[in-house]
């Protein structure tokens, strides 16, 4: 299947992280322009700082003329947050900050560019957690990222811009594991296809939805 993606210049936010590196690769197969961002690569971006995204998507325009798409991949991993603190509510803020509020501040710079091209397609990473109650501060930080985008993509229905969200499971980096999908568990490679699919100008009629990847058990605590 042709995604028409030859050429579309897609900006990878956390592009040097585990899920966003996969996505470059995948996009560059398809023949389109990523553009890694991070606070460590060429074109350094401080998710946390507005400044700092506005300038970056400036930078990314000025170059190429425009901005196709957008992908967020750059919140701390669930490892990082403390099952200790959970239910904490300074971690609890801490863990929308650094995910949703991250989102809706690149969404927000992007967005700009995309409504005076009358297209663009912004995807979000979230997470399972969203759907299960084990942990607080991993739910929260998960479903206020989803009712960030969903608000977005019913603002710019019609457009010509899609917002969407992708939620992994338990993400199987070793392309030699075995995957259980029963429980939950999907490849990194499942993972960068379906946002790659999503980044595609034929995908017109798919936006404010959360599309899971690996088996949904909602209200179920997974594995």
């Amino acid at each position: 299947m042709d995604l028409q993606l030859q050429d579309q210049v897609i900006l990878v936010l956390g592009g040097n992280g585990t899920i966003g590196a996969d996505v470059v690769k995948v996009l560059q197969a398809e023949g389109a322009t990523p553009v890694v961002a991070s606070r460590s690569s060429e074109l350094s971006i401080d998710a946390a700082d507005d400044a700092s995204v506005r300038a970056g998507i400036d930078a990314v325009v000025e170059k190429h003329g425009r901005l196709d798409g957008l992908v967020v991949s750059s919140a701390p991993s669930a490892q990082t947050l403390s099952a200790d603190k959970a239910d904490d509510p300074q971690q609890v803020i801490d863990a929308i900050d650094g995910k949703a509020i991250t989102f809706l501040r690149a969404a927000n710079a992007a967005l700009d560019v995309m409504r005076k091209q009358g297209y663009g397609r912004v995807i979000a990473l979230s997470g399972m957690n969203s759907y299960v109650t084990n942990n607080t501060t991993a739910t929260a930080r998960n479903a206020s990222l989803n009712v960030i985008a969903k608000n977005l993509a019913d603002q710019h229905a019609g457009s010509g811009i899609t917002v969407n969200v992708v939620s992994p499971g338990y993400v199987i980096s070793d392309e030699n594991a075995e995957v259980d999908r029963a429980n939950g568990q999907t490849s990194l490679r499942e993972v960068a296809d379906t946002i790659v699919f999503l980044l595609s100008p034929k995908m017109a009629s798919i936006s404010g939805e959360i599309i899971s990847v690996g088996h949904k058990a909602k209200g179920v605590i997974l594995p």
